[in-house]
């Protein structure tokens, strides 16, 4: 059985998705790019790193909405606009993740994101007990 999830901690779908979908044990979130839940809006200005910590946000707001924290991530896929901008993202990136646990992940160029974004990011997560 699935079970769709919906939080106004994070932005409404800009299209036809669900922000997460429970499948088993597992949480899996659409793609989230730097939308502001509030405005809608995008933020950052264009600036990969300050794209990703609203990102970031975003993907802990839906997480939360399920009980769940950053650690429950199992699995993430970065997409970046250019990978000249993997430093950028990555350091934003592993600062949400202090007690040194990173989740598997794959991080990849792509041609063009929805609104201009510069990295999108998706995961999966599952409690802790599952």
């Amino acid at each position: 059985m699935h079970r769709v999830v919906s939080t106004d901690k994070a932005p409404a779908a800009v299209g036809a998705y669900s922000q997460g979908v429970w499948a088993g044990p597992f949480l899996y979130l659409s793609g989230q790019i730097a939308l502001d839940p509030a405005s809608g809006k995008m933020v950052g200005d264009g600036d990969p790193a300050a794209e990703t910590v609203q990102v970031m946000k975003n993907i802990r707001g839906v997480l939360e909405s399920q009980g769940m924290t950053l650690d429950n991530i199992v699995k993430a896929v970065i997409y970046a606009a250019s990978i000249k901008d993997f430093k950028a993202i990555n350091d934003v990136y592993k600062a949400c993740f202090p007690n040194g646990y990173f989740p598997a992940r794959c991080f990849v160029e792509v041609g063009g994101m929805a609104l201009d974004a510069k990295v999108e990011i998706d995961v999966t997560a599952m409690p802790e007990k599952a």
